[in-house]
């Protein structure tokens, strides 16, 4: 990957850095700015979960039918940990053949040589690959009840996580995969005090339905006189959210959160507990995003966000030229997954290429 054990190590890192800088001068339109990070041990780290809003429909364009959004999650990582879906007799492409960001994480961990780290955060099924377990469940629909009952568990649980990966990496780049997971962000970050308007995997964003949804679970916040961050995630959040909190506030490395409006309401929510905030990462087409203010809100919370820009309209490829129009446009980290392969050194044009590749080879 990016390290060496050799006797010889102080030079490849000055050589490798050299080729980085390089590379980066060459191509600085990939990246909206290049992070100044030194690691030798990368990991991604994909967290699974399910919110039972992405059941109703018209919330979640992340599955053939809402009910089959709770297998997406799980579907994700049979693609990147094997390269196949195992369990269901489906490609990963969306009914008008865009390709879904996992194919592109899925590339990327290939290019890498990388083996993904994958959390149960909280899922309906049993997920098919291994993962690192909180022992959490699938999250409620907040109109009703406690989303997320046991946040604060997940949460402590997550902080362990964060020690433990402390001694495996020194550059972690978590991604999600929560399908509606930008309704709860939008529950969450309301409930907060920001002005927030959330990114959708649909070209045409869902807002109305987002908005009612988020305010009957926010009067329930209000009327309950609920202000602390992890209060708010067991109200109205996702089982995501408490996780990927505990994990940043611990972890000692380099820390990118890939994600758009969703890892945002986690910046949002670590801002509200004190926690120092990582980057955030995500693609171009997020922050193209006009139904969304991601770039607003970044600087409302005081996160530092960088934006990947794979040119997918310009490799021939139509259904990740959909990307383009705002289909998909993000998901499973796949922005982080890009920046992280970017960061080993690997030119736009070889991200972009093992990208085509694997996607063609679900056609």
């Amino acid at each position: 990957m990016c390290g060496s054990h050799d006797n010889t190590i102080l030079l490849k890192n000055q050589m490798f850095k050299l080729f980085k800088s390089v590379i980066f001068s060459l191509n600085m339109s990939f990246l909206s700015e290049i992070p100044d990070v030194h690691f030798n041990r990368p990991l991604f780290c994909g967290v699974l979960a399910n919110t039972m809003l992405s059941t109703v429909p018209g919330v979640s364009g992340a599955g053939p039918s809402p009910d089959k959004t709770l297998l997406t999650p799980i579907l994700d990582a049979e693609l990147i940990s094997h390269g196949i879906i195992t369990s269901s007799p489906v490609k990963p492409n969306t009914p008008t053949g865009c390709p879904t960001p996992a194919t592109i994480t899925r590339a990327m961990m290939s290019l890498l040589e990388m083996r993904p780290l994958f959390v149960n955060a909280g899922l309906r099924h049993r997920p098919t690959v291994p993962c690192l377990d909180m022992n959490g469940e699938a999250g409620g629909d907040p109109r009703t009840g406690d989303a997320v009952p046991d946040a604060a568990i997940l949460f402590q649980n997550g902080e362990e996580t964060g020690k433990f990966l402390s001694g495996l990496c020194d550059l972690l780049v978590i991604g999600e995969s929560v399908p509606g997971g930008t309704t709860t962000a939008l529950c969450v970050l309301l409930a907060l005090g920001y002005q927030a308007q959330v990114s959708s995997s649909f070209v045409d964003n869902p807002v109305s339905l987002k908005e009612a949804i988020a305010r009957e679970a926010v009067s329930r916040i209000r009327n309950d006189k609920i202000s602390d961050p992890l209060d708010v995630i067991r109200y109205t959040g996702d089982p995501m959210m408490p996780v990927v909190a505990g994990i940043a506030k611990t972890f000692t490395g380099e820390l990118f959160l890939a994600g758009g409006t969703q890892m945002l309401a986690v910046a949002a929510v670590m801002r509200g507990l004190g926690i120092s905030l990582p980057s955030v990462v995500t693609t171009k087409y997020v922050g193209d995003d006009s139904s969304a203010n991601v770039q607003g809100l970044a600087l409302q919370i005081g996160a530092k966000i960088y934006f990947v820009d794979p040119g997918f309209g310009d490799l021939g490829h139509r259904g990740l030229a959909r990307y383009c129009i705002g289909e998909v446009k993000e998901g499973m980290g796949a922005g982080g997954a890009m920046l992280l392969a970017h960061l080993c050194g690997h030119s736009p044009e070889k991200i972009r290429n093992a990208i085509l590749s694997t996607v063609n080879g679900y056609a």
